[in-house]
């Protein structure tokens, strides 16, 4: 059975509804909408028929070449997809479909000879899912699963992470270590890039789909990954204070605190303040009932959500030079409304900080910058945009700083949002808005 709503964890589950879930295998996934259309047949865990009984599939991340996988989908599968079917809808599609009449027919006219049955007849995924993951493009960590075994896939580059668990009386994979920690399931490993694994009643089977060639986001450091998570042995929260101090010793200024923009920014500010020395304070108030405000849909829902959740204490604030840390500035929206509630609850200057390099180019592979034209550093110099927020000085971490607090090789992460270079070919004809006559 599927269960699942549009909204916070919170507002779709309660004890009645969990209780009623009964099994030994289960997938659950919670994701804002980036690209796609955020209806509820979009909504993941996503369910399908297959030759033996059903699939559940959820996924983090996007697919370049979505248009081309659903009309693959749509030649093999018995049910057409709409145009606003997510990359999730159609994988599960095409693994369903793998091994029909229709599906062996498409390949047989692909391939110019007689596709013979394969491992699918017998009721396993892994033969489909060997076939169809590498013609993905894009970044992907998905779990699916049917009746009998749980499996895990990540792309080929590795973009999101996907780490595999055990419990006592089992297996977790997930996509963040912190997860592991809350389930009470011990670490084991991350999924390899162009792993997929599978588990069922015999233990952990692991199989290659594609050569692993390593770029994992840089983004999940600065911004996406919990604190409290590892990725590639690195401590997030480490990373975020290492990325503070050297934004500390990159663009140093004279200030009675350092405050955060909480709580993604709050880490890096303690890194600013140990390394400063100037003394760490809490400035900002955050409402915890508001979520993340640059994945709200609109631009005034965005606006309107910054004045709801957060809230300055003028004991500490009026009368002070202020250093305010925040972690990236990605339309502008926050820092703008930051500064002007620091300057109306009299603050003497407001000193912005970011702990990483300036957001610059839109992302493909399932991070919410859709176009260069809503990033306010594809347009604006660092000058014009301290004045565009109001601060009396601005002060990016460089790419350097941010590569070496990471831990990670250069050329093991992808950077693509800072520097327009990307670890893969984007949907060819793409325009790229604000950068006249420019597609990638």
């Amino acid at each position: 059975m599927v269960f699942k709503e549009l909204g916070l964890v919170s507002q779709v589950f309660n004890e009645q509804a969990l209780s009623a879930l009964e099994g030994h295998l289960a997938v659950g996934h919670v994701r804002y909408a980036t690209q796609d259309s955020n209806l509820w047949e979009n909504a993941q865990p996503t369910l399908g028929p297959t030759p033996t009984g059903s699939i559940a599939l959820g996924n983090n991340g996007n697919f370049t070449n979505l248009a081309e996988l659903r009309e693959w989908a749509n030649k093999v599968a018995n049910r057409k997809l709409d145009e606003g079917a997510t990359g999730s809808r159609v994988i599960t599609s095409l693994l369903g479909a793998y091994g029909s009449d229709k599906e062996r027919a498409h390949r047989s006219s692909q391939e110019g000879h007689e596709v013979s049955e394969l491992q699918t007849s017998r009721g396993s995924l892994i033969e489909p899912a060997r076939a169809i993951l590498p013609k993905i493009k894009g970044g992907f960590s998905m779990v699916f699963m049917d009746e009998r075994t749980l499996y895990g896939a990540r792309d080929p580059h590795g973009l999101r992470p996907l780490v595999l668990g055990r419990l006592p009386s089992g297996w977790v994979l997930a996509s963040e270590t912190a997860a592991l920690d809350i389930v009470g399931a011990t670490f084991i490993r991350e999924l390899e890039p162009g792993e997929l694994i599978a588990i069922d009643s015999e233990g952990v089977r692991t199989f290659r789909f594609a050569d692993a060639t390593p770029h994992g986001c840089v983004f999940e450091y600065v911004y996406i990954a919990r604190p409290d998570t590892l990725i590639s042995g690195k401590s997030i929260i480490v990373a975020r204070q290492a990325m503070g101090a050297h934004l500390a010793r990159e663009h140093p200024v004279e200030a009675d605190y350092v405050i955060s923009t909480p709580e993604s920014g709050t880490p890096a500010a303690i890194g600013y303040a140990q390394e400063s020395g100037i003394p760490y304070a809490q400035g900002l108030v955050k409402n915890s009932y508001v979520g993340r405000t640059f994945i709200q849909p609109t631009q005034t829902i965005r606006q309107r959500g910054i004045r709801l959740k957060l809230n300055p204490l003028r004991d500490i604030i009026e009368g002070k030079r202020l250093v305010v840390v925040d972690d990236s500035i990605v339309r502008g929206n926050t820092q703008r409304a930051i500064v002007s509630m620091l300057r109306e609850a009299g603050a003497k200057e407001v000193h912005v900080r970011i702990s990483s390099p300036p957001v610059g180019w839109p992302c493909f592979f399932g991070i919410d910058f859709p176009t260069r034209a809503e990033l306010i550093s594809s347009v604006m110099d660092e000058d014009a945009i301290c004045r565009s927020i109001g601060a009396d000085s601005l002060g990016y971490l460089s790419l350097e700083g941010m590569i070496e607090s990471t831990g990670q090789p250069a050329g093991n992460l992808c950077m693509a949002c800072f520097t327009g270079e990307y670890p893969m070919p984007v949907p060819p004809g793409t325009p790229i808005p604000g950068t006249p006559g420019v597609t990638k």
